[in-house]
């Protein structure tokens, strides 16, 4: 539909319906918003959006409410991501502030995420798989077992216990040796590139380091693998019970939120920095609506995701929140866009700039 004004109209029954949660009427068009046409106009306009399948009349003599269609095209079209208040730059400067790792900024993260939308936030960690080692550790945990600390460039912290095989001890100074072996080799290095210089490193190495880089290497190659677990967290699931009356049913969506599965999913199919996604306003970002979602655990709730990294181009993470349709969609896809921004920044170690 590329018709200005009846865009101007679907935009308003969208806004006044998102603030009140009442269907909304052509008297409260003309009085609430200066839409510049004749009451007459605007019943045609809301008719002509009803056949276009944009709103419906939830009942006889009732105003008309949007339906999945009529938010995709004013998320398409009519929405635009307004800038953050000052207030709210300064509740995400103050509420992140001072994080000094990166367990703390996400927990800070998310947290900020949910106040600042009143809705369920999610972060997900930088995934193992797409950041590159910075420094592993290992160190003796007795005489047949080693704690192995991988450390990423995004901050990222993942310990592992190897057992050496039977009959096979720990000997310190072949610890300290393969230690400085495998940071020399791995340094920098993604996942893809660990599994080919580990078998270069394995070709190389003394025989009494062998078994110790074998068990190590089995261990690290697990954490890293292309199926391997990822970390989320979530904040304001409370937000959800205050949206009850926007869903006919929270129980299946509060189970989807705590198994993560469905979650992981839709990381999963968010779009990276640089890539123009589909159903969106901004390259950085996804919003899937209702049965966009492909799950009928999300059929009522709207998502809104974005990636952040340490660069253009460079994702490795995933946040978002999770609510109902009747959403504000121009100042939730801004918080979001602001967090994963600041994420981003906290990344490359310029967090202390404005959001």
């Amino acid at each position: 539909m590329a018709d200005d004004r009846r865009l101007k109209v679907l935009s308003a029954i969208i806004t006044d319906y998102v603030r009140t949660r009442e269907p909304v009427g052509s008297r409260a068009l003309v009085e609430r918003y200066r839409l510049g046409v004749s009451p007459a106009t605007i019943r045609n306009d809301m008719a002509a959006l009803e056949d276009e399948g944009y709103i419906h009349q939830p009942h006889t003599s009732a105003g008309r409410v949007p339906t999945e269609k009529g938010y995709r095209l004013f998320v398409d079209e009519v929405a635009r991501i307004k800038p953050l208040s000052a207030p709210e730059r300064r509740a995400i400067t103050a509420l992140l502030a001072g994080a000094v790792d990166l367990e703390q900024v996400v927990a800070r993260t998310v947290r900020v995420l949910a106040q600042l939308t009143g809705q369920l936030a999610v972060v997900e960690y930088p995934s193992l798989r797409r950041t590159a080692l910075r420094h592993l550790e290992l160190v003796a945990l007795g005489p047949t077992r080693v704690l192995l600390v991988i450390i990423t460039d995004t901050g990222r912290v993942e310990q592992r216990t190897v057992s050496m095989p039977m009959g096979c001890a720990v000997d310190p100074l072949v610890l300290e040796s393969l230690r400085t072996r495998m940071n020399a080799a791995l340094a920098g290095r993604v996942a893809a590139d660990v599994v080919p210089v580990l078998t270069r490193l394995a070709e190389r190495v003394p025989e009494e380091e062998r078994a110790l880089l074998s068990s190590v290497a089995d261990e690290l190659i697990e954490a890293l693998r292309p199926d391997g677990e990822e970390r989320i967290v979530v904040a304001g699931t409370a937000n959800l019970a205050r949206s009850t009356p926007d869903f006919s049913s929270l129980g299946p969506l509060l189970d989807a939120v705590e198994e993560q599965v469905v979650l992981l999913r839709l990381f999963a199919e968010a779009p990276a920095p640089g890539r123009t996604p589909c159903s969106t306003t901004d390259a950085e970002m996804r919003v899937s609506i209702g049965s966009e979602n492909h799950d009928d655990a999300l059929a009522e709730a709207s998502v809104v995701t974005a990636a952040y990294g340490a660069g253009a181009g460079t994702a490795v993470a995933h946040l978002g929140i999770i609510g109902p349709t009747r959403m504000d969609y121009p100042a939730t896809m801004a918080a979001v866009r602001a967090v994963a921004r600041y994420l981003s920044r906290f990344l490359t170690g310029t967090a202390d700039t404005a959001p």
